[in-house]
């Protein structure tokens, strides 16, 4: 008899996300909040800009919803990375759900302002910085690793489905009946998230070293990124791309109504190509995700930009603007899920959300500052001016392609190596207990040094990435060919934190360094704390002082 062998698994595409039903239900409701939101930004702005003359004032409207974030992003993903982030998540779509309604209800009976507009939109956008972590985080706890970047791509999608049908929508209500019926509307759309979220039986994580707290973890999550080179780069990139697209953003709706005199019904439709041109390039990165890698579609991405600034500041034709405003939106879509993707699948699960924050946050403090920045120029300068700095902006950002390439992570394994044994000690230690020094003495010949140190250096790199404080490697002045790497931890919990920090992918730097070591046993570890009652901390003495003390 033949044996058979099983077919292989089908291909995975854009799609195969759907197959798994939380996602599928998450998804949905997440898109009918989208939906709510885009109709919410369309006419809080169009409702600032008819109750204010000032650009400046509209401008802010950006800056009111990416301020929070800028505030508020990290604090987010720490605590979504320490406690339970479904009741944070039900916590964050209940608190947005009331402001909106609060502020739905003071625009239809009259006691509203554009000073009190751009207040609760400050409300709305600290909901939003809180929440935004903590879902983005989420997916991957919805889909396996081969999938996620089709699962991030459909969050965009979900985001770009409402781009372009919330403004068109929010458009009609604010023509036909009242802003404040949007708002309202919008209220309604977070309960069914919450909802949702509410239902969804979520698999508890299982507990990996003593816990941290909230300052331990913030600092954890901003020492990750500093050492983490592929995710430095992509913040650089983030931020010069969110700076100069903050202009299209900020001012498009000031373009329509004072440049081309049109109504809120054509800046809706406007914001509606943007988000359509954004679901089309969903599909076609489908096709083309093999040809171009994540650093050519971020820097076609920031050209076309440079191209949609240009087009804002010179075209006066609004048909042509709908044409690049499409175009605008593949480009977007293309930067955006590129820069997300990047970040989320070069971040293991212990740090995920904190890391994600501080993206976040990087990007919107982009939008927020690129917002103030580019209203202000078009406040004293032109409108016109504005928008033609920016386009330069876009076009000279592109050159960050060059020393800020985006880098695959899509074959790397995060899962936690687990390989260190529990050191040895002579009873309990106090996880608060510290600081401490770790050393391993290796034996490398004079030969074999060079390449030691290149192998030793992403060490110590990992080493402070995970908690270390200090690290370096030291050579006996006797034994020239004894050599020993030290790192120093501030407590005893955040080291045993590293043992489970330390990935499968982080082995291979590991164990180059260790082919190195050529004495006739393993590396010899040994663990140092700080002895009992001393204060660790190096001080002159006098000598008069210590004459005293003998």
């Amino acid at each position: 008899m033949t044996p058979t062998t099983a077919p292989p698994p089908p291909k995975a595409t854009l799609l195969t996300p759907f197959t798994i039903a939380i996602f599928r239900a998450v998804w949905i409701a997440g898109m009918v909040s989208n939906v709510g939101t885009w109709m919410q930004n369309v006419a809080g702005v169009w409702l600032v800009t008819t109750l204010t003359t000032s650009a400046l004032l509209v401008a802010l409207m950006q800056a009111a919803t990416s301020l929070p974030a800028f505030l508020l992003s990290m604090p987010a993903g720490a605590m979504a990375d320490m406690v339970d982030r479904r009741k944070l998540l039900l916590f964050t779509q209940g608190f947005m759900a009331v402001v909106a309604s609060i502020l739905g209800v003071l625009t239809l009976t009259g006691g509203i302002s554009a000073y009190g507009v751009l207040g609760f939109t400050f409300l709305l956008g600290m909901g939003a910085a809180l929440n935004a972590p903590i879902w983005q985080a989420v997916t991957t706890e919805l889909v396996p690793r081969p999938i996620l970047p089709f699962a991030i791509t459909l969050n965009g999608v979900s985001n770009n489905i409402a781009r372009a049908i919330g403004p068109a929508i929010g458009g009609a209500i604010i023509a036909y009946y009242s802003a404040g019926w949007v708002f309202v509307l919008n209220g309604v759309s977070f309960l069914g998230t919450w909802a949702v979220v509410y239902f969804w039986k979520r698999e508890q994580a299982v507990a990996s070293g003593p816990a941290e707290n909230f300052l331990g973890a913030l600092r954890a999550g901003w020492r990750y990124v500093q050492y983490s080179p592929a995710i430095y780069g992509v913040l650089v990139r983030t931020f010069a791309f969110s700076f100069g697209a903050a202009a299209m953003w900020a001012l498009v709706s000031v373009v329509i109504a004072r440049k081309l005199h049109l109504s809120s019904g054509h800046y809706g439709v406007m914001l509606s190509w943007l988000g359509a041109g954004a679901v089309t390039g969903a599909f076609l990165m489908g096709r083309a995700g093999s040809r171009l890698n994540f650093n050519q579609r971020v820097l076609l991405g920031v050209l076309m930009f440079g191209v949609t600034n240009l087009a804002l500041a010179l075209v006066a034709q609004i048909y042509v603007l709908y044409a690049v405003m499409f175009l605008s939106g593949i480009a977007w879509l293309m930067v955006m899920t590129s820069f997300s993707t990047t970040v989320q699948l070069n971040v293991p699960k212990w740090v995920q959300a904190r890391v994600i924050s501080v993206y976040m946050l990087v990007f919107q403090a982009g939008l927020s500052l690129g917002s103030l920045a580019w209203g202000e120029l078009a406040d004293h300068l032109t409108l016109q001016t504005s928008l033609l700095i920016a386009a330069g902006w876009m076009v000279a950002s592109a050159l960050l392609a060059f020393p800020f390439p985006m880098r695959s992570a899509e074959g790397l394994n995060l899962d936690p190596a687990e390989h260190w044994p529990d050191p040895k000690t002579d009873g309990h230690i106090d996880p608060d207990d510290g600081p401490v020094v770790i050393m391993i003495e290796y034996h490398v010949e004079p030969a074999d040094w060079p390449a030691f140190r290149a192998a030793t250096e992403q060490l110590t790199r990992l080493r402070l990435r995970d908690g270390a404080l200090r690290a370096g490697v030291f050579a006996d002045v006797a034994h020239p060919t004894r050599l020993t790497e030290f790192y120093y931890v501030a407590t005893w919990g955040e080291h045993q934190r590293q043992h489970h920090r330390f990935t499968k992918e982080d082995q291979a730097v590991e164990a180059q360094v260790l082919r190195l070591h050529s004495g006739p046993a393993e590396p010899r570890v040994t663990h140092f704390l700080a002895f009992p009652n001393t204060s660790n901390v190096e001080m002159a003495t006098p000598m008069q002082t210590l004459e005293s003390q003998r």
